[in-house]
């Protein structure tokens, strides 16, 4: 029923109440948000916030949910576009993830607090949830590239799939926050990164590429 009360609302509405609870959560984190200061710049009662979403958890459970959803949706095109080879779909999910960064820089920030602050609420169910969706999505693209012979079949595909969160999971954090790569990363434009990251992991660290 609270969720159904939310969104019945008109969609501007919605949105800037999501907007201004995640700008919050953003600025500082869980345990600082402020409902009060949310519904002071909203212009609402605070009691509405609270007939929408229940409590704070509640509020933070519908943002984290939809961040989901949308950062699952442009994975799933690239899964879903044919034609296209294993690493080629590698290659288009490094930058799907930069563009999520993006649009969503606030959400990003939330998802960087929660990684890096033990104490953030139902952090390892929030966490969990994120991984889980990444590594089936990942599984996916893996027994894929299996099934075309683009992989091997003697492949891990659980080590692969970890491998493959690893180096996406690091390559967005050092994208939203450029200074954890200083003296790291080659002066490449984003797609020029991107491409070289997918034709490491094609070739590894023991096979030397031939120039194409």
């Amino acid at each position: 029923m609270t969720k159904n009360t939310f969104e019945n609302l008109p969609d501007e509405k919605r949105q800037r109440v999501l907007d201004e609870a995640t700008t919050e959560f953003a600025e500082h984190g869980y345990h600082q948000a402020s409902i009060n200061r949310i519904v002071e710049r909203l212009g609402i009662a605070k009691g509405s916030l609270f007939k929408y979403f229940g409590n704070k958890q509640g509020l933070f459970e519908h943002i984290f949910s939809r961040a989901v959803s949308d950062f699952k949706k442009p994975l799933k095109a690239i899964r879903d576009t044919p034609g296209l080879g294993f690493f080629e779909r590698i290659e288009q999910s490094f930058l799907a993830g930069t563009r999520f960064v993006d649009a969503h820089p606030n959400l990003y920030r939330i998802y960087l607090k929660m990684l890096f602050n033990e104490n953030f609420p139902l952090r390892e169910r929030f966490l969990g949830e994120i991984r889980g969706a990444h590594a089936k999505y990942l599984r996916q693209l893996i027994e894929g590239g299996v099934r075309d012979g683009q992989l091997p079949a003697a492949l891990d595909v659980e080590m692969a799939v970890f491998t493959l969160h690893a180096v996406m999971d690091r390559f967005l954090q050092g994208y939203a926050v450029p200074s954890l790569d200083n003296g790291l990363a080659p002066a490449a434009s984003l797609p020029e990164q991107a491409r070289a990251l997918a034709a490491f992991l094609r070739h590894g660290l023991a096979d030397i590429p031939t120039q194409e």
